[in-house]
């Protein structure tokens, strides 16, 4: 794939820098990310860049490996490694990471598809590392804005089993898992970053 057939989100664009600045405090004392749903690649340079002490791990479904490919050749980065292909229902890597990253899949995924992320989470985390979630979410079943609503019902549209996930859902599936949550961060445009930390080993 060559330059001028990478894959772009504006999106991406428009959100990297407001993650970036929360990603600094939360990786503070990280030094190995999985991105969980690297999408079109944007987020992982942009991210590695930003932050050379992390050795950050890209990971999709295998038909976005390729753009992701062509983001991550263009950028040469040692500390940002090619992506594998990984389906949250399928199987998941063997290796342990200090932190996991998401954006933008919990909302993309079925219910089932979220209960395996954060199954899968649970088991690549090492013991105090957290898991790092972005998007839009819902609280007490309520949105938090007119077009949070609007855009659960076009993603209800394209997909029935999708849509904008409730918070204290997603806290009960990390609480099943070991994973305490520790965060939650009111970001641009609607989405919130919220956090969660895997208990150490008893």
């Amino acid at each position: 794939m060559n330059q001028v057939n990478k894959p772009y989100a504006e999106a991406c664009d428009e959100n990297k820098q407001p993650i970036l600045e929360q990603l600094q405090r939360l990786f503070s004392e990280t030094h190995s990310v999985l991105e969980i749903g690297s999408g079109t690649g944007q987020h992982g340079v942009f991210f590695a860049q930003a932050l050379p002490e992390l050795i950050w791990q890209t990971s999709d479904r295998e038909e976005n490996l390729e753009g992701i490919r062509a983001w991550l050749t263009e950028a040469g980065l040692d500390n940002l490694l090619f992506p594998f292909p990984l389906d949250v229902t399928s199987a998941w890597p063997d290796t342990r990471y200090e932190a996991v990253f998401s954006a933008n899949t919990a909302h993309i995924m079925s219910w089932p598809a979220v209960v395996c992320l954060f199954q899968g989470v649970a088991r690549v985390l090492r013991a105090e590392g957290r898991f790092v979630l972005y998007g839009p979410f819902n609280y007490q079943g309520a949105f938090t804005s007119e077009s949070n609503s609007r855009f659960d019902e076009w993603l209800k549209s394209r997909d029935p089993s999708s849509g904008i996930r409730d918070f204290d859902d997603l806290n009960a599936l990390a609480a099943d898992q070991g994973l305490i949550f520790e965060e939650d961060i009111e970001m641009p445009v609607n989405n919130r970053i919220l956090v969660w930390r895997k208990q150490t080993a008893v």
